[in-house]
């Protein structure tokens, strides 16, 4: 079929009417969960996966991915308002934002935050409907050693930019390899780290730690760190549009945001959060303004939501071309699809069609009734903000224990889930990133499967993975990215060695 007939095709899925509430759902619920500090994407997700069964793989990835996207809109509101982030990808947000509020400009900071997440919205849909399916056609010819090779890149790439220490990130994503092995052996049938537990046979539910490590983790953190602490809410003055002047700012600003953030996030793995980060770093280096960033301008709100937007979507790329989530909200739709019985990856352009192509016109659709969604409803969304704090608990608490409960009516499974959010407030406290354990776990299975594969082809010499050029790229750029963070160290090695030498 050709790009029109897919296109055609993709809004036809996408504008019945039950996807289109399911799209709206999405979005206004993802919007919800972003304004509400301490939940995020990846919380959101992982809790709305038991209302997925049962459904239809397109819809399920419609209701999923508005969440996503709806949450990197949410987040900037009680940034601007609040000085509190909704999620970690707006804490650059606040930075100008908050003091946009204080200066009597809250409107303008939110219409720019919405404007600026729409555009980068779309244009990471047009760049994943231009290049998805030539992405798809060269990832059609890899063999199982170049899909081993690029998991093994995935991984790396992605725990090399969780956290802020390469070690505790390693520990986490072995962790969550060590997950993925419990069961029965994919060849011998035998069993592996059941401990005599038949239940353990066909290996640890993926619902039952994302919701552990994610949902339940948030409610122990929250009950420790409960203070009486009122938060200031600045009010919104004056009007809610850009003027002429904000307009002349905005547009370079969310242009590099959305360029940056699509690739330095999506494509390469990053994340919204970094992806926030760098675009500010890029409007303190290139900005007309920047020194005055940090100050209460438009440009400081810009580009970091257009990047963390841009991120989102560019995420997808991964995941739905290659199989490999790009982040750690991806990673939880990724296992939500496995459990659907849907395999994402390159064959799944010309499998199916109607899946992808309304995935994407449900973007297009979503990102509009986004942007029509957030500026007349900013009253309502800061209002959410009011709501107890033990409700809010009380409500994620029972919605964990209901799903992990209804997908196998099994006791275990909760005790299990519990034991998850104590390891995650463990790694809380530890500064461990959670998302890494994720994607371990969701490519353990597969990554082992495709190495064994390879093993086969080439009579158990590891040297398949080295001889063929895409692989070894792949396998390269792994120990480059896991390496990366211990490079500043080696010019300061040469300056003792010589320096000691010249003393002597």
């Amino acid at each position: 079929m050709n790009f029109i007939q897919n296109v055609t095709l993709g809004f036809g899925v996408a504008m019945t009417p039950w996807n289109l509430l399911l799209a709206f759902v999405g979005v206004f619920l993802g919007t919800v969960i972003g304004v509400l500090p301490g939940i995020g994407p990846m919380t959101g997700v992982a809790l709305l996966i038991p209302i997925c069964f049962g459904m239809n793989p397109v819809s399920a990835i419609i209701l999923m991915a508005g969440i996503y996207y709806g949450a990197m809109y949410g987040g900037s509101t009680t940034s601007i308002l609040v000085n509190t982030p909704g999620e970690s990808s707006s804490v650059v947000t606040c930075l100008d934002g908050n003091k946009m509020a204080k200066n009597g400009r809250a409107g303008p900071a939110l219409a720019a935050a919405a404007i600026g997440s729409f555009v980068a919205g779309t244009f990471a849909t047009i760049m994943l409907m231009l290049f998805g399916p030539v992405i798809a056609q060269v990832a059609l010819k890899f063999g199982p050693p170049e899909f081993f090779a690029l998991m093994v890149c995935g991984l790396t790439v992605v725990t090399s930019l969780a956290g802020r220490s390469i070690v505790k990130a390693l520990i986490a994503t072995l962790f969550g390899l060590a997950i993925s092995m419990i069961g029965m052996d994919l060849q011998s049938a035998a069993p592996r780290f059941t401990f005599g537990n038949i239940q353990f046979m066909d290996g640890i539910e993926f619902l039952v730690v994302a919701i552990g490590l994610f949902a339940l983790t948030e409610v122990f953190v929250n009950i420790s760190n409960k203070s009486g602490g009122k938060t200031e809410l600045l009010k919104i003055k004056g009007g809610l549009w850009l003027t002429k002047e904000d307009w002349k700012y905005f547009w370079p600003s969310s242009i590099r945001g959305t360029i940056s953030g699509f690739f330095v996030g999506g494509v390469a793995g990053a994340g919204a959060a970094v992806a926030s980060f760098f675009s500010y770093g890029i409007e303190k280096k290139f900005g007309k303004r920047r020194k005055e960033l940090g100050t209460g301008i438009i440009e400081g709100v810009a580009g970091p939501e257009s990047a963390n937007n841009a991120a989102a979507g560019g995420s997808l790329i991964y995941l739905l071309c290659l199989g490999i989530p790009g982040s750690g909200t991806t990673a939880i739709i990724l296992g939500a699809l496995l459990m659907l019985g849907l395999q994402p990856g390159p064959l799944l352009f010309q499998q199916q069609p109607e899946f992808v192509w309304g995935l994407i016109a449900s973007m297009y659709i979503g990102n509009v009734m986004l942007l029509v969604l957030n500026l007349p409803l900013v009253g309502l969304w800061v209002k959410l903000l009011d709501i107890p704090e033990y409700l809010l608990t009380l409500f994620i608490v029972v919605f964990s224990f209901l799903g992990v409960y209804t997908m196998n009516n099994s006791i275990q499974d909760l005790f299990l889930m519990v034991l998850f959010g104590l390891v995650g407030y463990g790694f809380k406290r530890a500064d461990i990133p959670a998302s890494p354990v994720i994607l371990g776990m969701v490519l353990g299975k597969m990554m082992e499967e495709k190495f064994r594969q390879s093993l086969v082809i080439s009579d158990g010499s590891l040297g398949i993975f080295f001889q063929r050029p895409i692989s070894l790229a792949f396998l390269v750029l792994a120990f480059l990215s896991i390496t990366n963070p211990g490079w500043k160290y080696i010019p300061i090695g040469f300056r003792k060695l010589f320096g000691k030498k010249a003393a002597a």
